[in-house]
């Protein structure tokens, strides 16, 4: 991993996500993570990129995980939220609680046979908000149920503008 920070840098990437790991949550994986993410932000210091981490894989399966390792890691490390990695019901409270460490979201929805699922994707947005989250939302479109993916980040588009239209009145209400 450490070889693509030069390549992001070039690139002009500000962030670079990685994972943390795909082991079970134990106090050693944790810790190992911790180590190893801190090492990478020592080899990522004076190139003008931030390493990240994402809610994703085992090693992350819940906000007690992802609050740990980024207090380990005090702030060198930053937090892509993703809106599609834990599954409901807990997600939204697992959201609610991390979306306030957030620096980028990959704004993910969950799709069946009718479309966008807009009551989990809402509830996800809430979450954010609701958490304080402010950044910038990456559409991510990860289903087989459009032939052509622009059709569902589009879709995703509108969601969210339609949502962030609607804020400010549910924020006073």
């Amino acid at each position: 991993m450490a070889e693509w920070i030069g390549i992001a840098a070039a690139l002009g990437a500000q962030r670079m996500r990685v994972i943390a790991g795909k082991q079970k949550p134990t106090d050693e994986n944790l810790s190992r993570a911790a180590r190893h993410l801190s090492w990478l932000t020592e080899k990522a210091e004076g190139s003008g990129v931030r390493i990240v981490v994402e809610n994703w894989f085992d090693l992350l399966p819940s906000p007690v995980e992802m609050n740990w390792l980024l207090d380990r890691l005090d702030g060198k490390v930053g937090l892509n939220g993703d809106l599609g990695n834990w599954s409901a019901p807990a997600k939204y409270a697992g959201l609610a609680d991390i979306m306030r460490r957030a620096e980028i979201c990959h704004a993910k929805a969950d799709y069946n046979a009718g479309g966008l699922d807009a009551d989990d994707y809402r509830q996800c947005l809430e979450m954010c908000e609701r958490a304080g989250y402010a950044g910038p939302f990456t559409l991510i479109y990860d289903s087989p149920f459009f032939p052509d993916e622009w059709d569902g980040i589009l879709l995703q588009k509108r969601f969210i503008e339609d949502f962030l239209r609607g804020a400010p009145a549910r924020r006073t209400a």
